[in-house]
Parts: C-alpha cells; sequence; structure tokens
C-alpha cells in the first residue's frame, strides 16, 4: 500500500523537523492534529533545500540544488517520490493548492545563496521574498484549509512574519553566515565595523515586521492561531534577546533560548491565547 510509504515519508519530514528545530517542532504541535502533517512537510521541504546551500561544501551544491529542483517538479507531477521529503511535501502540496509560483520563488533565492555574497536593497527583499514570505504563504494555505477568500485577506501578515523570522535569523547567525560562509545579507552593512544606528535601524524594520504580523495572527482559524503565536512568542523573545546585545558583540554568540525557557514561553502564550489577550 502507498499509504505505508507516504506514512513513512511524513515521518521523515516529522524528524526532520524536530532534528533541526525544537522551536518549530513546540509550535507545530500547537496546531490542530490535522495541520501538522503538512506543515512539517513544508518545513522538511525548506529545510533540506537550505542544508544544500548552506552545508554541503566538500560535494558540488550546484548540482546537487539543481536535481533537488528536478525532482521536486517530478514529485509535484507525478504525486510520487521515491525521495520521502519530496514525496511528503507534493502531497501538501496538493491537498491544500499550494502555488507552483511559490515553490519558484523559494528555489530561486536558494540559488541565490549559491551565487551572491551580499546585497543591494532591491536583491535584499527579492531574496527574502523568496527565502520567507513564500513560506509564510505555503504554511498559510494549510492554515486557511483551502479558504480562498481568508487566504487573500492573510496574505500581507503572513510574509510580514516569514520576514521577521527570516531577519532575526540573520542576525542570530550572522557569525556563521559571514565568517564561515562570507555573506551579509542586510544591504551596506560590514559586520567587520557593524554601528549600534545600523543594528537599531534593522531592528526596527523587525519589529514593524512583527506588528503587523501579529494582526494577522489575531484573524487566523482556531486550528493554527495558537500554534502560530507559540513560534511568534519564540522568535520575538529571541529577537529581544538580540536586542540586548551591543553591535560591537553581534559576532561574538549565537543567542539562544534555553529549553526551560520555552517552556516558560510556552505556558505564557498558551495562557494569554486562553483569555484573547493576544
Amino acid at each position: 500500500m502507498k499509504q505505508h510509504f507516504d506514512d513513512i515519508s511524513l515521518a521523515c519530514s516529522r524528524h526532520t523537523t524536530t532534528t533541526y528545530s525544537s522551536s518549530f517542532s513546540i509550535g507545530i504541535y500547537c496546531l490542530n492534529k490535522r495541520l501538522r502533517a503538512p506543515i512539517y512537510s513544508i518545513y522538511g521541504f525548506v529545510r533540506f533545500a537550505d542544508e544544500i546551500v548552506d552545508t554541503f561544501h566538500e560535494y558540488n551544491k550546484e548540482e546537487l540544488l539543481r536535481e533537488f529542483k528536478e525532482d521536486t517538479w517530478k514529485a509535484i507531477d507525478r504525486k510520487i517520490s521515491m525521495n520521502p521529503i519530496l514525496n511528503s511535501f507534493q502531497k501538501a502540496v496538493h491537498d491544500f493548492n499550494i502555488e507552483p509560483e511559490l515553490i519558484t520563488c523559494f528555489l530561486n533565492s536558494m540559488e541565490m545563496d549559491l551565487v551572491q555574497a551580499d546585497h543591494n536593497q532591491a536583491s535584499y527583499e527579492n531574496y527574502i521574498l523568496g527565502s520567507a514570505e513564500v513560506v509564510g504563504l505555503m504554511c498559510l494555505r494549510v492554515f486557511t484549509d483551502n479558504d480562498e477568500a481568508l487566504y487573500q485577506k492573510l496574505k500581507p501578515g503572513a510574509m510580514k512574519l516569514g520576514a521577521a523570522f527570516q531577519k532575526v535569523n540573520f542576525l542570530r547567525d550572522v557569525k556563521a553566515d559571514y565568517e564561515q560562509l562570507g555573506r551579509v545579507y542586510f544591504p551596506g552593512v560590514d559586520f567587520a565595523d557593524f554601528s549600534e544606528h545600523q543594528k537599531r535601524q534593522i531592528e526596527h524594520d523587525i519589529q514593524k515586521d512583527f506588528n503587523e504580523a501579529l494582526d494577522g495572527i489575531k484573524l487566523l482559524p482556531t486550528t493554527s492561531r495558537f500554534g502560530v503565536y507559540v513560534a511568534y512568542v519564540y522568535y520575538t523573545s529571541l529577537f529581544n534577546k538580540i536586542r540586548g546585545i551591543p553591535s560591537a558583540k553581534i559576532l561574538m554568540e549565537r543567542v539562544r533560548i534555553s529549553t526551560p525557557g520555552k517552556l516558560r514561553l510556552l505556558m505564557a502564550s498558551y495562557l494569554r491565547h486562553s483569555f484573547s489577550i493576544l
């Protein structure tokens, strides 16, 4: 039975999510049970593509990404793939009508990481769109469960949330991106001479994204609102810790939220959500 293979494929996507991100894993667990599988599947797809461009330095990344792209479209076209991550992803694509344009935009941003080490404002915005905002839209397709009117209404907030998450990741991972991969995502920034003024400008931009995203979170269906809010709370907490680090020390440490800290945030989020005080 193909269902056995589909179950194994989903298990692979779930394991990928729990291995790479405890924060997102907890957020997904707080979704309605029916929505968890497709979100695991989207995360697994995005994570594998990102691993190709960020990690596999001893291999031909261009060739690996090209093959991954080809296999992605074959999986979607055939509705099956022997790559369990792609088999899981194609099911989510078909079940929730995820547009091919979103997938193309995401994969294009992954290609940018192979050829572009720094960005101007236009390429930065284009990268954020592909690497983060469209991922937010893929998830929104699941959260709105094929309700087209609601999807269109919540698109701006979902894109802002994806952008905020990605920009926080850029600040959190700046040491690895700058020192190991030679990348600088923020336009006009030299992390060898990173000023407090530049850091505050970036933080102001991120805070604006978070503010607009929260308005959209409040309008999500009850099946997804709490899970998305938990992820929002984790990332805003991470962002606030980064804000407390002087610009001169941003390359010295990678900020994390401890496991006990995550549990406290989860409880606080549950109480706020239960009393409708998001």
